[in-house]
């Protein structure tokens, strides 16, 4: 539907009235097309058949146990932050049958649960989400064992991702070099311009495969000062970043204050509630269930997210590990951002703020971060050597 070809690494324009063929090109291929949607006082991400299903002339609100929508003065389609959910939960579901077995006579068969993955296009990925997927990957695909549910649900995404036009105000993924550019991970990647009364898409080509669904979108190339105005967007966002992280020797720091006080202070505030871990989009815990029926004939395994913040998470014969709040929040924090970083080789925290927002008491991980970090620098750590 266009005359221009565009390949990997070129920029176009795409009109907004035109943005439906994007999705329409992407129906047409198999996709299912999951994007944000403002429902029940958020938005999520659920399925999306055209551009009316966006949250147009919506954005949210957050900061420490606060979210809320409120109306732009604009139909941006993209205007907003992040909401409670991630990507994770297409990806590694919340619940997930494993296999389950019949009995037949003396003995029994297990039957795989291994249908194949739907299509599933990602409409709105914002670059710390990019990250996170990313930090999945290397917990699922790049260790010794392949996780074979995720690397089938991974490969069969096509991502579209959206650069950031506004910050939240728990923002923090400048901290972390996860945005608020999508640099890598995408197919498509666009930045939404709303200037001088126009409405226009600027879309990045990543892959070979987002050239090639281009094909079947009106765009046009794009003008030196469009790229100028898509790109003064995204440096704008960077400096609204509602919070801050000095990642500088982070994972040496907290090792060196496993005893800091700090971490009495913020349990007698936590709830041990596990929002932090629910909503973040890299903590990948679990826990396994049997279950059978009342005849024994037939058996199944499901696997469902987990907590480290829940006490029997940690428990083994003799009694729980992680007994008290406070080494639950420990384990939580200095696995996120320091020995994420011994296992995986990357730190387990995006910047997303998400943890901040969806804590009930507001705990902030940025503020314990450098709670602990000025307490040194004053000469009052209580360094401790015994790791919980």
């Amino acid at each position: 539907m266009s005359d221009t070809s565009v390949g990997v690494n070129e920029r176009v324009v795409i009109e907004v009235p035109d943005f439906d063929q994007l999705l329409q090109a992407l129906t047409t291929r198999g996709y299912e097309i999951l994007g944000p949607v403002a429902r029940d006082g958020a938005i999520v991400y659920d399925r999306v058949t055209s551009t009316s299903d966006l949250p147009s002339g919506w954005t949210d609100e957050q900061n420490g146990g606060q979210y809320r929508l409120k109306r732009r003065e604009d139909m941006a389609l993209f205007g907003y932050a992040v909401g409670p959910h991630s990507w994770k939960k297409f990806l590694h579901p919340p619940v997930q049958r494993l296999w389950e077995a019949k009995r037949e006579g003396n003995t029994f068969r297990i039957l795989a649960d291994s249908p194949a993955p739907a299509k599933r296009a990602f409409l709105g990925v914002r670059a710390c989400e990019l990250y996170a997927m990313a930090v999945q990957d290397k917990v699922f695909l790049e260790g010794p064992y392949v996780e074979p549910g995720y690397q089938a649900r991974r490969d069969s995404v096509f991502v579209v991702a959206v650069n950031c036009g506004v910050a939240g105000g728990t923002c923090f993924c400048v901290s972390m070099n996860a945005g608020p550019r999508a640099t890598f991970g995408y197919d498509l990647a666009l930045t939404e311009v709303l200037s001088g009364g126009r409405h226009y898409l600027v879309m990045h080509v990543g892959t070979p495969l987002g050239a090639e669904v281009l094909r079947n979108v009106r765009h046009r190339p794009v003008a030196d000062p469009e790229t100028r105005e898509a790109d003064e967007i995204v440096a704008n966002t960077a400096q609204q970043m509602g919070r801050q992280m000095n990642t500088e020797g982070i994972k040496e720091l907290l090792y060196r204050n496993y005893e800091h006080p700090r971490w009495e202070n913020v349990a007698a505030r936590c709830l041990t509630c596990a929002n932090c871990t629910m909503v973040c989009p890299t903590c990948f815990c679990t826990t396994v269930e049997d279950v059978t029926d009342l005849s024994g004939e037939h058996a199944e395994r499901w696997r469902k997210w987990d907590s480290c913040f829940t006490k029997d998470f940690s428990y083994i014969h003799g009694g729980s590990i992680r007994a008290t709040t406070k080494s639950r929040y420990r384990q939580w924090m200095t696995h996120k951002l320091a020995t994420w970083i011994d296992q995986f080789g990357s730190s387990g925290c995006v910047g997303c703020g998400r943890c901040i927002t969806w804590c009930p008491v507001a705990i902030d991980i940025t503020e314990e971060v450098r709670a602990i970090r000025e307490a040194e620098a004053a000469g009052l750590s209580a360094a401790g050597t015994d790791r919980p």
